[in-house]
């Protein structure tokens, strides 16, 4: 077996179409990362994830094999994955708002519409690691918190408990 050389920096990607997962790879390597793997459907995204622990996650909403908003609630409603917690950016070519509310509501962490330029994954990429959100675990919805801004209400404001 060989030996795969894991670093600190490492992305799966997820894309039924192998040029396009493969341009996705070079944006992230113009950008410094070097650990890419890809899967070109959902088996093989799921042998991925269960075969090491990934930085981020950057899926297509076309997916191969399963529905994209269902393997991201999959992904997060997993105990026992070990990449739960990891960022999931959803990348697609013409969805509607209720498409980006539903891969929300799963638990994507940010979203990107095709086509986009390396420096609008940079931004999502640096918008993630600058600005880290907790992760939630409520019954219906396992997820990165998706409050995007903190508020200081002030004691008076609060609600009583």
């Amino acid at each position: 077996m060989a030996i795969e050389t894991i670093t600190k920096q490492g992305v799966l990607i997820i894309d039924p179409q192998p040029n396009m997962a493969m341009l996705v790879a070079t944006m992230l390597r113009s950008l410094g990362r070097r650990d890419i793997r890809e899967a070109n459907d959902a088996g093989q995204a799921m042998l991925e994830l269960r075969r090491r622990i990934f930085d981020v996650i950057v899926l297509d909403d076309g997916i191969a094999g399963s529905d994209a908003v269902d393997l991201v609630r999959r992904i997060r409603g997993d105990h026992n994955c070990q990449n739960r917690l990891v960022p999931i950016i959803m990348m697609a070519a013409a969805p509607d708002a209720a498409r980006i509310a539903a891969a929300r509501d799963a638990g994507v962490t940010e979203f990107l519409r095709k086509p986009f330029a390396a420096n609008h994954l940079k931004s999502r990429l640096d918008h993630i690691e600058a600005n880290p959100r907790g992760f939630v675990d409520a019954g219906s919805y396992a997820g990165p918190d998706r409050r995007r801004r903190k508020l200081d209400i002030g004691a008076a404001d609060r609600r009583g408990r």
